[in-house]
């Protein structure tokens, strides 16, 4: 080697070398020192429904985990859209994180024809969580005392009936828009914004007659009899409100259930999502999140893999898109 070589090889490593050591930073700073500042949860929807409901269940195990504060972000409106949108376009670092439902990830993509964000391209799915039954819920100036009835009820007052949802395009609102289809009736639909906690308030005042809620959002009231449950979307009865039965029991084949699961922003990197699938895995054995899931009547669902989550969110968003299509429901 010659010493203009030497001299020549010198100075590119010179350049090399700083990059290099800050790759290498950076990469050990991905598998250890993730999180080293608070991660926040996005939830894309109101306080008092379904998603708050187990996101403040899962965020204080998630605090003792990942050693960080889990800051709660209730981001409503547009049907989940406004929370989602703004998981997928923050930064891919894994300091922020979505807790998605069915509704906002396999549902909305299919009913708005101009739909801001592709949730299987523009996020990664870690983990489901937990799979909320459904249920059918009336007021109690309602006479229905079961299914039947209700269709008695329906169609004695022909359109004289308003039903709450969390939007057109949630999963309550198919469900309702179905479950009218398959009896022949016919009722009002009186959307809500910010998920299904305002829905459940409109039903308590009155406003609205009847809805399929999930279970979680309306067990309470119904205990307190504030609400009267008719049925329980869900393969058998819950444990939390027994009283209830199904509504297969009567008749309809209804099992719809409203997931939950965490995601990241695409182009978050892997050791960073292994470490959320991680924390989340054991976030959902801890013994008090699991009491306070199953007080609710929610079993806690985790996911064997990121992958496996993937998979699973890709068929669910074929199924509603088949659903839409074939019920024939108006998309916007």
């Amino acid at each position: 080697m010659n010493a203009k070589t030497a001299v020549l090889l010198a100075a590119s490593l010179s350049l090399i070398a700083p990059a290099l050591a800050w790759s290498q930073a950076k990469g050990a700073q991905t598998k250890t020192d993730y999180p080293n500042r608070p991660v926040r949860m996005i939830v894309p929807f109101a306080p008092g429904g379904a998603s708050d409901f187990v996101g403040r269940i899962i965020q204080a195990p998630l605090v003792e985990i990942l050693g960080q504060q889990v800051v709660i972000e209730n981001r409503s409106g547009a049907a989940g859209n406004i929370g989602v949108e703004y998981a997928v376009r923050a930064s891919p670092d894994g300091y922020t994180f979505l807790l998605g439902n069915v509704g906002s990830i396999a549902i909305n993509p299919n009913y708005y024809t101009k739909f801001p964000y592709r949730p299987l391209k523009d996020l990664v799915a870690v983990s489901q969580v937990v799979d909320v039954p459904g249920s059918l819920v009336v007021h109690p100036t309602v006479p229905a005392k079961n299914v039947k009835e209700l269709i008695g009820h329906l169609k004695a007052n022909p359109g004289k009936l308003n039903f709450g949802s969390p939007a057109p395009s949630s999963a309550n609102s198919l469900e309702a828009k179905m479950f009218l289809m398959l009896t022949g009736t016919n009722a009002t639909e009186v959307p809500y914004k910010g998920g299904a906690g305002p829905a459940t308030v409109g039903l308590l005042a009155n406003e609205v007659q009847f809805m399929f809620a999930t279970f979680s959002s309306t067990v309470n009231f119904s205990k307190q009899g504030r609400l009267r449950m008719l049925g329980i979307i869900a393969p058998e009865r819950n444990a939390a409100y027994p009283e209830a039965p199904t509504m297969k029991e009567q008749g309809f084949d209804m099992v719809v259930g409203s997931w939950q699961g965490v995601f990241v922003p695409a182009g978050t990197p892997r050791p960073v999502v292994n470490r959320l699938f991680e924390a989340t895995q054991k976030a959902m054995k801890d013994q008090g999140a699991i009491k306070r899931l199953n007080d609710g009547g929610v079993p806690a669902i985790v996911s064997a893999s990121p992958e496996d989550f993937n998979k699973f969110v890709k068929s669910e968003t074929e199924r509603f898109g088949k659903v839409i299509r074939e019920a024939k429901i108006q998309t916007e």
